[in-house]
């Protein structure tokens, strides 16, 4: 977890430098961190074995997404595909992200249907992230509250 929270730490930073608005590119990699780590922490205050264990969970999407390994590597590898295909057109594009996804979309080749399904996956997990700071954070709040209680 650790390679891969650096190896798409360093692309989003490499990204944010290269299009605009460059914020997108740093507000995603806090919204992935800050997910990522009130997870595990909100595990460890459990005392569950592992991060992916969502089974108590009343939310739908993340149930699927850590229940179902197929769709969660696909959402992961459409995240990763993405970055790297907006890496490697930033030569011939526009700094304009909107601009670049628009024009690679519209192309009707096998890029663009690479990036359709990417941004897809790329979507899904992003929301997946969302879920996954809310849950985690009041699974943190619940247990501190829990704890005052306690004498």
């Amino acid at each position: 977890m650790v390679t891969d929270r650096i190896s798409t730490a360093s692309l989003l930073a490499i990204l944010s430098q290269v299009y605009r608005p460059g914020l997108v590119f740093v507000s995603l990699l806090a919204l992935d961190i800050g997910s990522h780590w009130l997870q595990m922490y909100s595990t460890f205050l459990t005392g569950k074995t592992s991060h992916k264990d969502v089974k108590d969970s009343t939310n739908w999407l993340f149930k699927a997404y850590y229940g179902n390994r197929i769709f969660m590597g696909y959402c992961c590898v459409a995240c990763e595909v993405l970055y790297l295909i907006l890496f490697l057109i930033v030569d011939t594009q526009s700094e304009s992200l909107v601009d670049v996804v628009g024009s690679s979309l519209q192309q009707g080749s096998l890029l663009s249907i690479l990036v359709a399904l990417s941004l897809f996956g790329w979507a899904i997990k992003q929301v997946v992230n969302v879920i996954q700071m809310k849950t985690a954070a009041d699974v943190c709040v619940h247990y501190d509250i829990e704890k005052k209680q306690k004498p």
